[in-house]
């Protein structure tokens, strides 16, 4: 155990989560979602049991957000429902990460397909045990470093 960091993040997340670069992406997934078919060999881990809020919390608390980009945070579009539409897992998980948005950057709805497609391109996927449908989501690393200096 180490002083200060979320016992959720297991030795081997923390590794992943350091060797991932800036605008790296990572796929936070509920447990139906197909990851080792997406993954075809990228690194795929595992956190039984654990509620993806619970997740997002631990891994939040060491990953920055991607500030570069308008979209930080992409989350799976409920099939058959069309944007705004967001299941009560998304607003959960999109009220707590939204507040560490820059100005001008929104969460993403993508749709099933597309978001299999980006998962695909992600540096890896982290399968959670969360079980609501559609809780799906991809968080894209930022730089923790001081201002230029000129």
């Amino acid at each position: 155990m180490l002083k200060g960091i979320n016992p959720l993040l297991t030795p081997e997340l923390l590794k992943l989560l350091m060797e991932m670069g800036h605008d790296d992406a990572l796929v936070l997934a509920d447990a139906n979602f197909t990851a080792m078919s997406i993954a075809a060999g990228k690194p795929v881990l595992r956190l039984p049991g654990i509620s993806m809020l619970q997740a997002v919390q631990a891994i939040n608390s060491v990953l920055p957000l991607a500030a570069d980009v308008d979209h930080p945070v992409a989350f799976m579009q409920v099939s058959d429902t069309q944007s705004p539409y967001l299941s009560e897992l998304q607003r959960d998980i999109l009220g707590y990460l939204t507040p560490e948005f820059l100005d001008g950057q929104t969460p993403e709805a993508v749709e099933r397909f597309d978001f299999y497609d980006r998962a695909r391109a992600a540096y890896a996927i982290v399968i959670t045990g969360e079980r609501q449908p559609f809780g799906n989501f991809i968080l894209r690393k930022g730089v923790i470093g001081e201002n230029l200096r000129t």
